[in-house]
């Protein structure tokens, strides 16, 4: 029987979820394909218990191919339609959020998305905040009926729980080959009722017999968008040998359990803190997996079983950064290597008003104008930022979360520093003004994790901050190099 996990009240999705991402492959070369022939396939799965499919905005004509299936099948009322949204970067307003999740309702010939998840391109611009905001709004709505996001690291997944932003799950990519999501991930998502959904979890196609045992594909071997990304994450994790040594461990681990290789990687997976469900792909009307992905269900690993897999992963460089920052940050393991083909350029977070020799930012708000000061001040090469505290708008973020604050803060320094032509890299010194001294060691951490390899001059002093609800206040100095 296909085992089920529970997102939100009345939301309850298979644990092996279908992905319909390439459906976007299948379209690339301009074709679209018919929304009733294709529809047709994704009958077999429910029949099967698999009854919960992944698709997005982006994924071609994934959506409408699943509303028409909604609306023309006699099971299809079994079946949960899970979809993204996934918008250029830049501010949004509520009607523009208001249009795009109408959209999916048209795309998907339903009223109510069953689970919503959001993917932001920066955390530096806080439009991000805004939008996931104005989602659960539609959400009260009805039009939503669970929030998730995509892509999310765990820093901000923090700030958007810590606003009240009701969030109870998160797609990652999360693989063998990919353990970011074993870590700080999971105890957060785990201690705070947030599932994580695993994609990428068979790299595309490549953890399986098929590749065990042969040479490291180049050209035109990587046919479609999935392999050309997760050949990157193979090479960011040591290359193709280290690869082949955790295939043929796995595989000896499948002709233990009679299952397939893809099967049991699969199955480790859903072992993992906090995962509750793993998203196969499927190519509609090409290659069908029903029967591997319920033989999920029919078997578990042992305890020596597991611990044989993750002794052969930890032979593998891990992949750096947290869960997204592949989008984010170089090294991009995107399948162009960068983010080209989603967006041209991130836009700046703050308009700059220069005077002579002289720029400066606002960030709009009646302090700035009423206290006679800029939000960052910029002469020659050198950038000042005045003291920030987790303020957005009228929002406070971060109440009674120290972690949530500090990051939160050094986004709005980060976003300061950029409109005025520098990087973080650039800030050579830094000042922590604490509201209470048992916040300090949270404090300091966020600001050792942001700043690892800057190691910027620092001090940390106790003061009284205005507003009881600040725990800390940031200001930073930075010289362009």
């Amino acid at each position: 029987m296909i085992e089920r996990v529970k997102l939100a009240k009345g939301l309850e999705v298979s644990r092996a979820i279908t992905g319909l991402w390439q459906i976007a492959d299948m379209e690339k070369d301009g074709n679209t394909l018919d929304p009733a022939s294709t529809a047709k396939f994704m009958a077999p799965y429910v029949e099967a218990g698999l009854t919960t499919f992944d698709m997005a905005d982006h994924y071609g004509s994934a959506e409408i191919i699943a509303g028409y299936f909604k609306s023309n099948w006699a099971n299809s009322g079994k079946a949960q339609m899970l979809t993204k949204w996934v918008p250029k970067p830049g501010p949004v307003t509520r009607d523009e959020v208001r249009s795009a999740i109408n959209d999916r309702l048209s795309r998907l010939n339903t009223n109510r998305v069953d689970l919503l998840q959001y993917h932001a391109w920066s955390f530096t611009n806080p439009y991000w905040l805004d939008t996931l905001i104005y989602l659960q709004e539609l959400q009260e709505e009805g039009l939503i009926g669970a929030l998730g996001t995509t892509n999310f690291d765990t820093a901000h997944l923090r700030i958007a729980k810590s606003v009240g932003v009701n969030i109870v799950s998160n797609q990652i990519s999360y693989s063998l080959i990919d353990q970011r999501g074993s870590g700080q991930m999971a105890d957060y998502c785990d201690e705070n009722g947030v599932k994580i959904l695993a994609y990428g979890t068979l790299c595309g196609g490549f953890i399986s017999s098929k590749w065990l045992g042969k040479s490291a594909p180049t050209g035109d071997a990587l046919s479609n968008w999935s392999l050309m990304k997760y050949k990157r994450f193979i090479d960011a994790a040591g290359g193709w040998d280290k690869f082949q040594y955790v295939l043929s461990e796995v595989s000896q681990v499948a002709l233990e359990t009679e299952r397939s290789i893809s099967t049991v990687a699969s199955k480790y997976q859903l072992t993992r803190k906090a995962v509750g469900a793993v998203i196969i792909g499927a190519r509609l009307g090409e290659n069908a997996h029903i029967e591997d992905a319920a033989s999920l269900f029919t078997f578990e690993l042992t305890k020596p079983q597991i611990k044989r897999i993750s002794a052969a992963l930890a032979s593998l460089i891990p992949i750096p950064g947290d869960c997204g920052d592949e989008y984010r940050k170089p090294p991009y393991l995107t399948a162009s290597g960068d983010t080209s083909h989603h967006f041209d350029q991130l836009p700046a977070v703050y308009e700059v008003t220069t005077k002579g020799d002289r720029s400066y930012i606002d960030s709009g708000t009646t302090w700035e104008s009423l206290a006679g000061y800029s939000r960052a001040f910029r002469i020659g090469d050198r950038i000042m930022v005045s003291g920030t505290t987790a303020t957005h708008g009228a929002l406070v973020v971060g109440k009674n979360d120290p972690i949530a604050q500090t990051q939160f803060i050094i986004d709005k320094i980060e976003a300061s520093i950029e409109s005025l032509g520098g990087k973080l890299s650039d800030v050579v010194r830094s000042r922590i003004y604490c509201n209470d001294l048992k916040y300090w060691e949270p404090i300091a951490r966020v600001h050792g994790e942001r700043f690892a390899d800057i190691r910027p001059a620092n001090t940390m002093v106790k003061a009284k901050l205005i507003g009881d609800e600040y725990m800390v206040e940031i200001e930073v100095e930075a010289v362009i190099s």
